[in-house]
């Protein structure tokens, strides 16, 4: 219809478009039908607008570009072009390599929408079960075994003391060392995930207090004086007032920080989004 209106012209239309004149007319007449108007005058010459169908080719340009504009939203979300990823995160994404990791993510993907959400360890499961979020980014053994994971990078851990404490004169700190302290960690009725991974390294006798509190707030308790705790490099490179932190010199004194999301997950974004990490966490050699 569009193209006879600005043909003027059945026969020339059905040229322009590759199709028999008589498909052209059987197709404006069906349009006429359902609308009840007559689009077209016909005549020897061509056809032109009615003075009723004057406004059918404006909005017919309208609705074609909206079709358009919905084929091509759908062609992007489904190869992952565009779309949004919700990311939920056991710790703040301070220091290297995330910041670079996010920051090529942006550059690369700028038309896919990345949502975070900080998540505590408790909930890390029921969020992507639930369909919550698309993935999340956390220490390995925090990570459901019914989610697919991705190791990230790796990092030292160390211990945070009260900047007063004797141990800050330490050359080097071990394990042991710190089994006579009172160890703060994070942890809730239903998940002791710190408590779990660091009662091996310290021992049973080892005095583990949790508290349902972000690390944030147990380094503050830590200022304080009432114990120390555990944290990795990139929040001990971050500082904290009243804290001392030292490196602890033990070969599982690591952290390692995996990408997981649930296997059945098809969102093309979030597939691009796992495709993008893994294929920097190579090369920049993380682990």
């Amino acid at each position: 219809m569009l193209a006879a209106a600005a043909a003027g012209n059945l026969s020339t239309a059905a040229r322009l478009l590759k199709v028999s004149t008589s498909t052209i007319s059987r197709r404006v007449s069906r349009i006429e039908d359902a609308l009840g108007l007559a689009i077209f005058e016909r005549g020897h010459r061509g056809v032109r607008l009615t003075t009723g169908g004057r406004a059918v080719p404006l909005h017919a340009r309208r609705a074609a570009a909206e079709l358009e504009a919905i084929r091509l939203a759908g062609k992007r979300n489904g190869t992952g072009i565009a779309g949004e990823v919700r990311l939920g995160l056991r710790m703040a994404p301070i220091g290297e390599p995330m910041l670079d990791l996010l920051a090529g993510w942006r550059q690369s993907c700028a038309d896919v929408v990345l949502t975070i959400y900080e998540i505590n360890e408790r909930d890390l499961a029921i969020a992507l079960e639930g369909r919550r979020g698309d993935a999340v980014l956390a220490p390995a053994w925090m990570v459901s075994r019914r989610a697919a994971a991705l190791p990230v990078y790796r990092e030292r851990l160390f211990a945070a003391l009260p900047a007063q404490h004797t141990l800050v004169q330490c050359r080097r700190l071990t394990w042991p060392a710190l089994t006579q302290e009172t160890i703060l960690v994070q942890g809730w009725d239903e998940s002791q995930a710190e408590r779990d991974f660091l009662s091996p390294r310290l021992g049973e006798a080892a005095d583990l207090r949790s508290q349902a509190a972000s690390k944030v707030s147990i380094l503050a308790l830590v200022a304080a004086g009432f114990g120390i705790t555990v944290v990795p490099q990139t929040q001990a490179e971050s500082g904290f007032p009243g804290v001392a932190f030292l490196g602890i010199d033990e070969p599982d004194a690591v952290l390692q920080v995996d990408l997981a999301w649930m296997p059945e997950a098809e969102e093309p974004a979030l597939g691009r989004f796992v495709a993008f990490i893994r294929d920097e966490a190579r090369s920049r050699r993380l682990l």
